[in-house]
């Protein structure tokens, strides 16, 4: 599943600076991840880079988008090859 960031986002920029997917923008008045673009960071960490980052603890798993590991690390590849 995708990750969310919820309203208590402060757009400190913290989370888009670590997401290996370029998956986190700003859409005012908060940050976004695009779901198309997100893998969890499967493949690459062992949890996902954004929320370990996040100091507002603000990222969740979306329930709008759920994925199994095999569609997430099939994402993962298809984002090193873009």
């Amino acid at each position: 599943m995708a990750l969310l960031i919820t309203k208590d986002c402060v757009c400190c920029d913290a989370c888009r600076e670590e997401c290996p997917d370029e998956a986190i923008y700003e859409h005012s008045p908060i940050y976004v991840i695009d779901a198309d673009l997100c893998s969890e960071c499967v493949n690459d960490f062992s949890e996902p880079a954004c929320i370990v980052a996040c100091p507002y603890e603000c990222i969740i798993p979306d329930p709008d988008n759920i994925e199994s590991i095999e569609e997430l690390k099939l994402k993962n590849r298809r984002n090193k090859e873009l």
